[in-house]
């Protein structure tokens, strides 16, 4: 069976008991979140957070340049008004370059990435206060309160990074 029909059963159990078709489209906490999406990191269970609470927007790395085309939705359309930046320790984004993920792709599939920004990083902490800055730096960006935080994947914690 591949992983496709396995969520294809998962979902038939899923919407046999579903009971969230009235939630209203706009987040109720008023929120968006901007997290990698490491596989390891449940986003709404290390928040509390539940259906229709917020929009969580995810991407490797949890790169607001990535996300700003759905930061901007969620604000201008749908009405958040704070956004949480979460990044996390062990992240994929430390582990190469720019330079090194282009010219593996150069080599395996024979094309030219130059133009990508992959976004990877070497520092974790500053990761966090370049990805709020640059939002709160945006003019495209509503002024709301932005928060920074580190998911520690050892221990489930996030831990506030100061901006």
């Amino acid at each position: 069976m591949s992983v496709a029909q396995e969520f294809e059963a998962a979902n038939a159990n899923y919407a046999s008991a579903f009971d969230k078709g009235h939630l209203p489209l706009p987040p109720a906490r008023k929120v968006a979140v901007v997290a990698c999406m490491d596989a390891r990191i449940d986003v709404f269970r290390a928040l509390g957070l539940k259906e229709g609470d917020a929009h969580v927007i995810r991407n490797a790395g949890g790169r607001t340049s990535d996300a700003l085309r759905s930061v901007i939705i969620s604000q201008q359309l749908l009405g958040t008004r704070e956004i949480v930046v979460i990044h996390h320790t062990d992240c994929g984004m430390l582990t190469f370059t720019d330079e090194h993920l282009r010219n593996k792709i150069k080599s395996e599939l024979k094309q030219n990435v130059d133009q990508i920004a992959f976004l990877p990083f070497n520092d974790l902490k500053q990761s966090v206060v370049d990805d709020v800055e640059a939002l709160r730096n945006s003019p495209l960006v509503l002024d709301v309160p932005i928060t920074g935080y580190v998911f520690e994947v050892e221990t489930g914690k996030i831990v506030k990074v100061d901006v």
